[in-house]
């Protein structure tokens, strides 16, 4: 619990205290402050994170904030650029974002009584004293790309000001403001405790959990983090249960057990770089929170089969600063009783749209991604979009891949709500590349001088019609319900057929290998963009396998063998069948046996092999099988009293 004074605590430091001055001053005013670290983020999105003593830093701090501090980078997720036989990084701060102070809530500073705390300086990585790489730098470099490319674009098509609300001329431009913002979702429960996935499906399905009221440590930790969240000045918007989990019991010794808890924490948006920043800094300070409480998070896509995983819904929006001091939201129309958006807001959703299958495999890079991607659990299936029943009345379609959000009275809130990233998304990549696919819709909007009412027809035609940018055989707007008024067939029809796995995924950057042309949309052409998607799609592929091989391959084992026979000799006939079946797939999945290997030794050989195609083909297989016995042993189950 809290208790200790939070408004005698540092905890951001704004760029304009980023000198050497400021810095001295504000370190030496709180000694609970015991560390610094610099903060870089490699291809896998880990942060790295060395503890500088603070009186080390202040001794050197002139040459630290210049150049950073060297890292092994063999030791960091950078394959293709950094190796054992070129492995200098250095660590190089950004010092155009917020710098937070992190507590360590275990371990209180003697003269102070505050929990220790270290300055975490988020910043670039840099190979070779040269290249800046890494994920952050991704983010940087197309996010400078895409508002010097639109500015270029507004001035080349005057024409779209006639459609833009409040703005009449490039002219009148200071600055173009990209915003982002990320929500949260998260599992919670206590150390040890196995979940009852029949009572957590019961319990969705009813919507038990849902909205209600948090209770116990879980709502006594939610609330401290809601309040530390505060003094960090993230502009939290609320807290609240999501649709998963289960009435939390009390047990003999007074303590609460068997929590199994979904939550989702909100906050206000931000510049790109600093958003991702932000959604970084907060996941951990939920984990120290939670973890004072002796409960567990977990920020995993898919934590249990069968019961809803946890989505990180991203924000992404565009407004211009004019000269006079207003802001004005370039997605907004002139009109907004007749359009829902300008060109550039159709061109941005249209290019997200047409490209999407360039961005999933950022956006879902691990197997957990795809177990969450699936009909009946309120995540998007689809590659459509949902725009609003009519001109007055936004969407609140929860069934879509991407959304329009619109607020009727307030202009500058238009945006789009990409529905399909996870916790485990790496957000400087998602944003960066998530502007990239809406340039490219933006250039092709402008390039054929399409006004709003032209647009909405395109996005909101029927399979089978031609488009001067969609594709023919395609619909790209529903705003019914696409879970229930569609079956399977027809959403692959309309709206193209998911990727399964990680590998059926990464193919739209190539056949077995990285296609630089592919991918060009996503890079700028940029040669050194370029080589950091070859790394991180590298780094995601060795992932995806070494999960299979070592977690997943291991856990369906585990699962295999408590599929137990329950029943006596004298059983009926009905659990006799039930059991032979249970035992024909158990065998099939699991079991050696002369002239035959289970599936789950082919795929560890297939990943010993790196035979990607043949892991990705016994993946589904497996999956299948696993599901049909998972049903088949639940129905032998219950028959046994």
């Amino acid at each position: 619990m809290i208790n200790f004074d939070l408004n005698r605590m540092l905890f951001t430091l704004t760029p304009d205290e980023h000198d050497e001055e400021s810095l001295r001053s504000r370190l030496e005013a709180h000694p609970e402050v015991k560390f610094v670290s610099f903060t870089g983020v490699d291809m896998a999105a880990h942060n790295t994170d060395e503890k500088i003593p603070v009186n080390a830093f202040l001794d050197d701090i002139k040459n630290l904030l210049e150049s950073g501090v060297q890292t092994d980078g063999s030791s960091v997720a950078l394959p293709t650029i950094a190796d054992l036989s070129n492995a200098r990084v250095d660590i190089v701060p950004d010092k155009d974002v917020n710098w937070y102070v992190e507590y360590n809530f275990g371990n209180r500073d003697y003269g102070t009584g505050l929990p220790t705390g270290t300055l975490r300086i988020p910043s670039f990585l840099r190979h070779n004293g040269s290249d800046m790489v890494g994920s952050r730098t991704y983010l940087k470099n197309m996010k400078d790309m895409f508002i010097e490319e639109l500015k270029g674009e507004l001035k080349e098509h005057p024409y779209v000001f006639e459609h833009i609300g409040g703005v009449d001329s490039v002219d009148e431009i200071d600055e173009i403001v990209l915003t982002n913002a990320t929500e949260l979702e998260f599992w919670v429960k206590t150390p040890d405790d196995s979940a009852d996935r029949n009572q957590l499906s019961i319990a969705q399905e009813l919507k038990e959990e849902y909205w209600k009221r948090v209770t116990g440590p879980v709502g006594t930790a939610l609330e401290e983090v809601l309040e530390i969240l505060d003094h960090y000045g993230f502009g939290v918007e609320m807290g609240h249960k999501e649709v998963g989990g289960v009435k939390a019991k009390m047990g003999n010794s007074g303590n609460f057990d068997h929590i199994m808890e979904q939550l989702e924490i909100d906050w206000k948006y931000a510049s790109p770089m600093q958003a991702a920043d932000n959604e970084s800094q907060i996941k951990n300070i939920v984990r120290d929170v939670f973890r004072t409480h002796k409960l567990e998070v977990t920020f995993r896509a898919k934590p249990m089969v069968g019961v809803a995983g946890s989505g990180e819904h991203t924000h992404f929006g565009v407004a211009a600063k004019l000269k006079d001091g207003r802001r004005v939201n370039l997605f907004e129309p002139v009109n907004k009783e007749e359009n829902f958006m300008s060109p550039i807001g159709f061109g941005a959703l249209m290019g997200i749209l047409r490209n999407y299958e360039l961005l999933n495999p950022i956006i879902a890079p691990e197997h957990d991604s795809y177990m969450r991607l699936k009909p009946g659990y309120e995540a998007p299936v689809c590659i459509v979009t949902s725009l609003g029943m009519d001109h007055m009345t936004p969407s609140r379609n929860r069934t879509v891949l991407i959304g329009l959000v619109r607020d009727l009275k307030n202009p500058l809130s238009t945006r789009f709500e990409l529905r399909s990233p996870n916790p485990h998304s790496n957000s400087y990549l998602v944003i960066g590349a998530g502007f990239m696919t809406m340039l490219d819709g933006i250039k092709a909007v402008l390039a054929a001088g399409k006004t709003s009412a032209e647009l909405e027809a395109s996005i909101s035609k029927k399979y089978g019609e031609e488009d001067f940018y969609l594709e023919t055989n395609r619909e790209y707007r529903a705003e019914r319900n696409l879970f229930t008024e569609f079956d399977a067939d027809e959403r692959e029809k309309l709206f193209g057929k998911a990727p399964f796995n990680v590998w059926e995924s990464f193919k739209a950057w190539g056949s077995g290998v990285f296609d630089a042309d592919k991918v060009k949309l996503l890079t700028g052409g940029d040669k050194l963009n370029e080589i950091i998607l070859r790394s991180y799609r590298n780094q995601m592929i060795y992932k995806w396998t070494v999960e299979y091989h070592d977690r997943y391959i291991e856990n369906t084992l585990g699962f295999l063998g408590d599929c137990v026979r329950l029943h006596v000799e004298e059983g009926n006939a009905y659990d006799a069948v039930n059991w032979m079946r249970v035992n024909e797939l158990k065998n099939l999945i699991g079991r050696e046996e002369e002239g035959r290997e289970s599936l789950l030794m082919q795929a560890r050989k297939a990943v010993d092999k790196e035979d990607f195609e043949e892991i990705s083909r016994l993946e589904i297989l497996i999956e299948e099988k696993v599901e049909e016995l998972r049903n088949v042993y639940l129905k032998y189950k219950r028959n046994i009293f």
